[in-house]
């Protein structure tokens, strides 16, 4: 029999007392004290105190007995105040309790192998038993706020006259970008399907068919490495408009990332947002996602260092490599010697050969290498740095892609130990003209920044011809927090254009036309210009909820070894399956 609820276990007060109720949910907890017996009944509202009383009769307080954590119950009985002293400031309903006169098991359960409110389990534990991880309330808040995000999304962009519209899963595999997750065709032998990486080249050709304000929250798929912020499979919000510029399409979505700071970061912000070109970020933070929630701007130190006698300045100078530096606040203070080993080891994993620190005092400077900095050298580093003394100066002498990631990381990884910053607190800002394409030595050919189906600067154009890795892009990241939250361009409507940067991919025209043919013809038939942008919706979700692992943003993810633990995928299939695919296992 089902006691149909007249409650949540989240909703009763003082306002309540006297009335007959209906509650459902599990116990949390279950107190037998001899003559009363009391359970803790929660479902995703909340939880409520229910006690079972002498003068409900003997055998519904043996039924209560006879419950344990996670039992899924139905209780009826009648709301009334709890006794003087005892009520439970943390809870809402703290101040009442439900003293029961019905009891309905609608199912056991058995022990289970984590307390849903007890301590986190290790990640293994929690993905097996997903369902039982998903029953914990600071799980179930984190997707409550993930629904209220995308309802954000839906009215924020409906009501700027964005149309939502659904495109296929099962789509074309195309070169470039991540790897493919293939899916073969039965009826097509030796033909595949791809599951899409985006929505891309549909919403594109959704501008082309007049469709000139679009939006979708997008399922993606990407057969790629993970980590900490990536999934195979995730949600990104799709965006894509008509007739307009880069700045256009950044003012329209400020408008969205506006109201999301609002409601989940609980900011006012002032727009438009900060706009940093790619080049001076890569100078400044080492990064084209800089966190700018605090300083530890990078220095450019081939001057200074071109005055030291130290060996391995003037090795990086001959090499025409970068010398390159930041300044810790309190940072000199705070590492010890097997600290600061430890920063130089932390460093070697992005490439640098070794760290220079410099310990900043009243005086002089104290490390291994302060020797070979002359006194009227070491002014300077204070000055270019504005150094107090207690801080620590590090320094990187290595190609500029060495320097750049590993005083990148250390900055990010010294904001965190010195507490440099609020970690509650938000920043966002906009990274535009990234380059158009970058050189890949070990294919001998360019491969495009973003996507290949992005409009170079206008100025940049003839440079197509002539010097292509010096094109930038009409693109444009959002970075929030040292994240990119959002990244999307101009998408290139000219055949002719497009065309042009297939061939600096290595395309021959006939490969353009076997892959792409479909876009081409599009472009060719009345394409307007347009861009777009895609944000991370899973990302977002981490980031307003406080997490540090996108995992915990997912309601069933994959393992950092792209597995699901909890159901096997992936898994073997029979024979006959293979065969009617027309497929065979090597």
């Amino acid at each position: 029999m089902l006691l149909k609820r007249t409650h949540t276990c989240g909703e009763l007060t003082k306002e309540h007392v006297g009335e007959a109720v209906a509650l459902n949910g599990w116990v949390d907890a279950w107190r037998d004290f001899g003559g009363l017996v009391f359970i803790d009944l929660r479902d995703r509202y909340g939880v409520t105190q229910v006690v079972f009383e002498p003068e409900a009769g003997a055998d519904l307080q043996a039924q209560a007995r006879e419950l344990r954590n996670e039992y899924v119950v139905g209780i009826r009985g009648k709301v009334a105040p709890r006794l003087a002293g005892k009520a439970n400031p943390k809870l809402k309903t703290g101040e009442i309790e439900v003293r029961a006169v019905e009891l309905v098991v609608y199912n056991a359960s058995p022990t289970p192998p984590f307390e849903i409110n007890g301590p986190e389990p290790n990640e293994e534990l929690r993905l097996k038993y997903r369902f039982l991880d998903l029953r914990r309330p600071d799980l179930q808040r984190v997707f409550v706020m993930r629904h209220k995000i995308g309802q954000t999304m839906r009215r924020t962009l409906s009501d700027l006259g964005f149309l939502e519209v659904e495109t296929p899963v099962l789509g074309r595999s195309t070169p470039e970008g991540a790897r493919d997750f293939l899916v073969p065709s039965r009826v097509h032998p030796s033909h595949f399907y791809a599951l899409p990486q985006s929505p891309q080249l549909y919403k594109q050709l959704l501008m082309v068919s007049g469709f000139d304000r679009y939006f979708q929250i997008a399922r993606c798929f990407r057969d790629e490495d993970l980590r900490a912020t990536r999934q195979p499979e995730f949600t990104q919000l799709d965006v894509e408009m008509s007739f307009v510029e880069d700045q256009d399409v950044m003012t329209t979505m400020e408008g969205l990332i506006a109201a999301l700071a609002k409601e989940f970061g609980g900011e006012e912000l002032t727009l438009p947002l900060p706009r940093f070109k790619y080049h001076d970020v890569m100078e400044r933070f080492g990064s084209d996602r800089p966190d700018l929630r605090y300083a530890l701007e990078l220095k450019d130190l081939a001057d200074v260092a071109e005055q030291t006698e130290f060996r391995v300045f003037q090795q990086a100078k001959e090499a025409g490599n970068r010398i390159r530096g930041l300044c810790a606040p309190g940072g000199g203070e705070k590492y010890s010697r097997k600290d600061l080993d430890g920063l130089t080891e932390f460093a070697g994993t992005f490439g640098a050969k070794g760290l220079v620190w410099l310990k900043v005092e009243a005086e002089t400077f104290a490390g291994p290498t302060a020797k070979f900095f002359k006194p009227e050298v070491q002014a300077q580093l204070r000055e270019r740095f504005d150094a107090k003394a207690g801080d620590l100066i590090l320094i990187v002498a290595d190609t500029q892609a060495v320097t750049s990631q590993a005083l990148s990381n250390l900055r990010a990884r010294l904001a965190g130990e010195l507490k440099l910053y609020d970690p509650k607190a938000f920043h966002y800002s906009w990274v535009i003209q990234f380059p158009l394409l970058a050189w890949d030595a070990e294919e001998n050919r360019y491969v495009a920044e973003h996507h290949p189906f992005t409009m170079p600067l206008a100025e940049d154009l003839p440079l197509l011809d002539t010097d292509p890795a010096k094109v930038r892009a009409q693109a444009y990241d959002l970075v929030i927090n040292g994240e990119e939250g959002a990244g999307g361009t101009i998408r290139c409507h000219d055949p002719v254009i497009q065309s042009k940067i297939f061939a600096l991919l290595g395309l021959s025209p006939e490969q353009a036309e076997e892959k792409f043919g479909f876009l081409l013809s599009a472009l060719r038939n009345g394409a307007p210009p347009h861009g777009g942008i895609a944000f991370g919706y899973d990302r977002l979700v981490m980031l307003y909820a406080g997490l540090t692992n996108i995992r915990d943003c997912i309601a069933f993810p994959k393992t950092a070894k792209g597995t699901d633990i909890m159901t096997g995928a992936p898994g073997t299939v029979d024979l006959r399956q293979l065969k009617e695919l027309h497929i065979r296992s090597t």
